[in-house]
């Protein structure tokens, strides 16, 4: 097995964990059925008394053998992997482990947090827990949506079943919890936004380009651009910051010209030098 396997298989792993902590510390405890294969395991659990892993499990049997399918043998066994785990997991941590807080709001925040993070971290090794995070996957797959998001609508089901079988408000606590599982899984795997970009259109864009890489020690791209307006010809800057450094890019940008117009949004990612580097 090549190393790269390896660490998909530790990273598993340690986010099946997190995953499980999340549900037994905070969620199953409770009755907060957060979506997903986990969340009906939870109202079955309540239901029947069956055991919240156990449960699982069986479950996730059809969604496996789909995503062997869909997803080839590779993907199938870090799903087996995964699902198997997680299910192991939550029973052996339910022996050891109690609730820390019964209040379902504390409850919500934290245990979505911490299974979002988990399943990120499984995602981004190349695996899957099984559930409708392999639904979200095979919905990523055919439609092209993020993870986060394909969880979110396919676990809109198993929250509504949850408000039925406990109450109304259990349901709302568990739709927060939802959500910030999906934000957790995006924040993972696409980063958490540290990085800022900036489109620079200015007539001294040679002198503005000179400061940033002397002063920020950034570098610069040039694009070709024409104001449709004006007709006229002129340089496109881009360029890429942490966010500590937007204030500094933007007096710089204000001392050279004041008139110059400066577009800066969010960046989910940046990979390459002076920033994170490629995973291998």
């Amino acid at each position: 097995m090549r190393r790269k396997e390896w660490y998909d298989y530790i990273g598993i792993t340690a986010g099946t964990l997190i995953t499980a902590l999340g549900l037994v510390l905070f969620l199953v405890p409770n009755k907060i059925a957060a979506g997903g294969v986990s969340g009906l395991a939870t109202v079955l659990h309540y239901v029947f008394g069956w055991p919240v892993g156990l449960t699982m499990l069986v479950l996730n049997i059809p969604l496996f053998l789909a995503g062997l399918k869909v997803l080839g043998w590779n993907f199938g066994l870090k799903t087996l992997y995964g699902t198997i785990m997680l299910s192991v997991f939550t029973d052996t941590l339910t022996l050891w482990l109690h609730a820390p807080t019964t209040n379902a709001l504390l409850a919500s925040i934290y245990g979505g947090l911490m299974s979002g993070v988990g399943l990120g971290v499984v995602f981004r090794s190349g695996g899957s827990t099984g559930g409708t995070d392999l639904a979200a996957l095979l919905f990523g797959h055919f439609l092209h949506i993020s993870s986060g998001v394909g969880l979110l609508l396919v676990d809109a089901m198993v929250i509504s079943l949850a408000g039925l079988t406990f109450n109304v408000e259990l349901a709302l606590y568990a739709l927060l919890a939802l959500i910030l599982t999906s934000r957790a899984i995006d924040a993972i795997q696409e980063g958490g936004g540290y990085a800022k970009a900036a489109i620079i259109i200015s007539d001294h864009a040679g002198a503005i380009a000179r400061q940033v890489m002397e002063q920020l020690d950034r570098g610069v791209t040039g694009l070709a651009g024409r104001g449709l307006y004006t007709g006229k010809e002129r340089e496109v800057l881009l360029v890429v910051v942490q966010r500590s450094e937007v204030s500094r890019l933007k007096s710089l940008v204000a001392a050279i010209d004041p008139g110059a117009f400066v577009i800066v949004s969010n960046i989910h990612e940046v990979l390459g030098e002076g920033f994170r580097q490629w995973r291998r």
